[in-house]
């Protein structure tokens, strides 16, 4: 079996060592940025005296037919391909024949693999930027179109106090605002360069590595070869990412899976966004939602398994780094389904503001009534307990507060006057919350404004 590296062994891999050392199970997704790096090296070499202009445009043509047979699957794996690397020398030899021998000249496959990771995760970026972007503008559509609903807002899953149920959608944009903005910082510690540093020495030949990264869009290259060839912060630091993102994702599912349960009904989930029981003929099951709950816990997983594994690698490049791959392309793989998922099914959901309402109770305005007293110049602790024992007497007799008459309200408190009795209007409880980032309808609107101003979307 011919190998990269196989000269100074005199015996045969044991075959169950072989299957175990092999990742071109998993890392053969890498082919397209394998390629792209090694043509990019081709010209770094050929700039660096290394090769003959020949001999790089033999290199750069064989490897656009490797890059064909890739596209058009027609690229057959051979037993002996180790990983992505080994298969594409290995076909680029087979087609221009030994000249392909000194495209590795002056590269590890060390250098090679963390370029092309790299390379791979900025491409990916690119579409899990545009699957965020999407579900942030339909939960600013889903905002505007509910801008007058009004919500039972919930602390502890408690009932708490009124809010308007595009206050409460757009709590999830900024939550997503802020995983974008640390996908932007995260993307300037990735487009890092490290090819040219070799096995871990760096290259003994001229090559402009400056030129090289721009060739290949890094915006700069590393600085140090020892740690260029180690380096894997950029993986945990994307799963950390996703972990976040999903976290929210996660967070949003389950409410949604709380209301548009029967037992709420504040929404109602597409069909195409569902599942049924194989049992109960009458289920609608939030599955997409549970599931985005569920994966939440793998890539939550994956983050601390690659933690684990980087904690105690020696320095430069060991092969526990090979396990870096699967956990990264599994995140992907999978924030690439649960994200447009999400996004469906929020902008086909159907708002049931009736339920809503009748889920409002009056002791969510108890606070209100606390702060109607504050502005009579009763310290706030004060009216915080008056008011308990306003909604303890509603409780003994087991009416709403609104029941209760201003003589009721005087037995507790004789400073209450009749203007009390308008605390019990949701709709002057949230209008009472005019501050930026409150739930007024002003401030929401405010809110809705500044979101569309970061998506660029024009009115």
């Amino acid at each position: 079996m011919s190998r990269l590296w196989g000269g100074r062994f005199e015996q045969p891999t044991d075959p169950r060592m072989d299957q175990f050392n092999k990742s071109i199970g998993f890392d053969a997704r890498l082919w397209e940025v394998d390629i792209r790096s090694s043509q990019a090296y081709a010209h770094a070499i050929y700039d660096a005296g290394v090769i003959s202009e020949t001999e790089r445009d033999q290199i750069v043509t064989g490897l656009e037919k490797v890059f064909e047979e890739w596209e058009e699957d027609r690229f057959v794996i051979r037993p002996e391909d180790e990983d992505i690397h080994t298969a594409v020398e290995r076909r680029l030899t087979e087609l221009i024949g030994p000249v392909a021998g000194k495209l590795h000249t002056g590269r590890s496959r060390n250098d090679q693999v963390a370029t092309d990771l790299r390379l791979y995760l900025c491409d990916a970026l690119e579409s899990l930027e545009t699957h965020l972007n999407a579900l942030q503008l339909s939960i600013i559509q889903v905002a505007e179109q509910s801008l007058d609903i009004i919500m039972p807002g919930y602390t502890h899953l408690q009932p708490a106090q009124p809010v308007r149920f595009s206050h409460w959608m757009m709590s999830f944009f900024w939550m997503l605002q802020r995983d974008w903005g640390r996908l932007e910082d995260m993307r300037r510690r990735i487009e890092v360069m490290p090819l040219g540093s070799g096995a871990l020495a760096g290259t003994p030949l001229h090559i402009d590595r400056e030129a090289l990264a721009r060739r290949l869009g890094f915006s700069r290259i590393s600085e140090n070869s020892m740690d260029a060839v180690s380096d894997r912060d950029f993986v945990a630091e994307f799963l950390f990412w996703a972990a976040m993102l999903s976290v929210h994702l996660s967070r949003l599912s389950e409410d949604l899976i709380l209301y548009s349960s029967p037992s709420f009904g504040f929404i109602h989930l597409a069909d195409a966004y569902t599942t049924g029981s194989s049992l109960m003929p009458q289920k609608k099951n939030p599955d997409a939602f549970e599931l985005v709950r569920g994966k939440t816990g793998r890539i939550i997983g994956n983050l601390t398994g690659l933690l684990v594994t980087l904690k105690g690698i020696p320095s430069t490049y060991n092969k526990d780094l090979q396990e870096d791959k699967e956990p990264l392309f599994d995140v992907i793989d999978t924030l690439h389904l649960a994200m447009p998922v999400i996004t469906g099914a929020l902008s086909s959901m159907i708002l049931r503001p009736s339920n809503m309402q009748s889920a409002m109770d009056d002791a969510m305005l108890a606070t209100d009534m606390a702060d109607w007293l504050v502005a009579q110049g009763v310290p706030f602790r004060q009216s915080h307990h008056i008011v308990g024992q306003v909604v303890q007497e509603a409780e003994r007799r087991g009416v709403p507060l609104r029941a209760l008459s201003l003589a009721d309200l005087q037995r507790i408190y004789p400073g209450f006057t009749a203007d009390a009795l308008s605390v019990w209007d949701f709709v002057r409880s949230v209008e009472q919350r005019q501050a930026p980032g409150g739930t007024s309808r002003n401030a929401v609107l405010s809110q809705i404004a500044q979101a569309k101003a970061i998506m660029g979307v024009l009115d």
